[in-house]
């Protein structure tokens, strides 16, 4: 299922995850949120938080 968060505003996101190949060729995973749940729903990671934009009430991933 994976991580869901409900913002300020009251709607719902799902927490995805996306391996992507950098300029240098360095891999890394990136965390996103949508607002549907699609296949690479994932949960949170460990020694990682949830953070609101204050201007927007979209939330991202942050390292704690």
């Amino acid at each position: 299922m994976g991580y869901t968060h409900t913002n300020s505003k009251g709607k719902t996101y799902h927490l995805h995850s996306k391996d992507v190949t950098l300029k240098g060729g360095r891999n890394q995973t990136i965390y996103y949120f949508a607002k549907d749940s699609r296949p690479n729903a994932c949960d949170l990671p460990s020694g990682m938080k949830v953070v609101e934009s204050p201007k927007t009430g979209l939330p991202f991933v942050k390292g704690a």
